[in-house]
């Protein structure tokens, strides 16, 4: 006679799930389980800045056999702590998920952006006086963008970055990349390796960070005793000011005031003691640190420092207000293309960028009102974008179809888009951009 196997165990073996496979599930599922718990100082998060409602990774790009596929979407949901005043998203994905194998993203496609990072490294080697005796590190070190610019200049640099496949780009440019996630285990273990940064940089990263406890201690760690830190992220006063909601998306865990991230670096040890204000990615901040006790603060600490409280980014009220703005900017936007549309213009968007993937998702633009978009990245050409599954091609299909409007979605490189493709004029073709408010170029 047959031994009866328990109805349970008998489900999951015909379903080809094992126990264990079970249990790392739902492992999986409890440490992602959102707590609304402030990722720094553990306060209860309960008051929101916008929802967005509900989206899918900004990055998930699709093959033309994954769009019948079920797709994964999550909540939207910005939410501001009430003790430090982070800004913050909770947590439905690992960065394991995120930065996987087939990672989309690629610093080297705009050549504005290569430009800065020059600049940066030539600022680095004057104020700092960062050499061949020196070295520089960078975390989230992409394709090699920013360190090809040590190396060629003869400065030992080591890039740690966790896609695989953009790392193996840095590699092929003679950029030495370690292909791993950043925090307290990394930086002990390069330590041991007698290794300790005169410059640690990263730029763009710190958003990316769910344990950021863990990520700005290995920071501490890692750092040469007379060592600089530099990081660049978007800053919160422009996201606000300026109504880019399109840049929450949910790659980026968190938003960045100078107000909030000087009290994390504090807790662990480091000083942030001068800032500067950049105009990229629609205005961020460069914040320079170093161990507490080495540098005094500049006057461009204190003035990035008074612009926040005059805004009054130390009051929860502030942060309320912002939401109706979203609202409005969704409303006016839909508006333009609805019109644009009953007059039977034909509209294409430029850049297949993660920030237009969350403006797209949140206003419902689909293939109804964008014919397709375009991007230079050839890794996102002939592929679809995530939720809203319109084609994305080379931009040579601009010229071929010819298009009435053509949406700029990484309004942050307008003038760089607006200016290699000027040829648009040709047949009356206009630019566009969504943010801050719609705008006809």
């Amino acid at each position: 006679m047959l031994k009866m196997l328990p109805v349970r165990k008998l489900w999951n073996s015909l379903m080809g799930i094992t126990m264990a496979n079970v249990s790392n599930l739902a492992a999986k599922q409890e440490r992602l389980a959102p707590k609304n718990i402030c990722r720094f100082c553990q306060g209860h998060l309960s008051q929101t800045l916008c929802d967005l409602g509900m989206s899918p990774p900004s990055n998930r790009y699709l093959r033309e056999d994954q769009l019948k596929d079920m797709e994964p979407f999550y909540p939207l949901h910005a939410y501001v702590c009430d003790k430090c005043f982070l800004v913050q998203l909770e947590q439905f994905h690992t960065a394991e998920e995120i930065f996987a194998h087939d990672y989309a993203y690629f610093s080297s496609y705009s050549s504005s952006w290569m430009a800065h990072c020059q600049r940066y490294c030539e600022q680095m080697q004057k104020q700092y006086g960062i050499g061949k005796s020196s070295l520089v590190i960078e975390i989230a070190s992409n394709d090699g963008y920013l360190l090809q610019n040590f190396v060629k200049a003869g400065i030992p640099a080591l890039g740690i970055e966790p896609a695989a496949n953009v790392a193996k780009v840095a590699i092929e440019k003679c950029v030495p990349t370690r292909v791993e996630f950043f925090g307290v285990a990394c930086a002990k273990k390069l330590v041991a390796e007698g290794r300790q940064a005169d410059l640690l940089l990263g730029n763009n990263v710190l958003a990316h960070v769910p344990d950021l406890n863990d990520f700005v201690l290995g920071l501490k760690i890692l750092l040469a005793p007379k060592g600089v830190i530099t990081f660049e992220f978007p800053h919160l006063l422009k996201l606000m000011e300026e109504n880019q909601f399109d840049t929450i998306y949910h790659e980026h865990f968190c938003y960045f005031s100078l107000l909030a991230i000087s009290k994390v670096f504090a807790h662990h040890g480091l000083t942030i003691f001068d800032v500067e204000e950049l105009p990229t990615h629609g205005g961020s901040l460069r914040i320079h640190a170093c161990h507490q006790g080495h540098r005094t603060l500049t006057d461009g600490y204190q003035d990035v420092l008074k612009k926040e409280l005059t805004f009054g980014l130390d009051q929860i009220s502030t942060y309320e207000k912002f939401a109706q703005q979203v609202r409005v900017t969704k409303q006016k936007l839909l508006e333009f293309l609805i019109e644009a549309k009953q007059q039977g213009k034909k509209i294409a968007g430029y850049g297949a960028a993660a920030k237009g993937n969350t403006l797209l998702n949140y206003c419902g633009i689909r293939g109804d009102f964008l014919d397709y978009v375009v991007d230079l990245n050839p890794h996102k050409q002939n592929m679809f974008l995530p939720g809203t599954h319109i084609p994305i091609y080379a931009p040579e299909k601009i010229k071929e179809t010819k298009p009435d409007y053509v949406l700029i979605l990484p309004w942050n490189i307008r003038d760089e888009v607006a200016n290699t493709h000027a040829y648009i004029k040709e047949w009356g073709g206009k630019f566009v951009v969504p943010i801050p408010t719609v705008k006809v170029l």
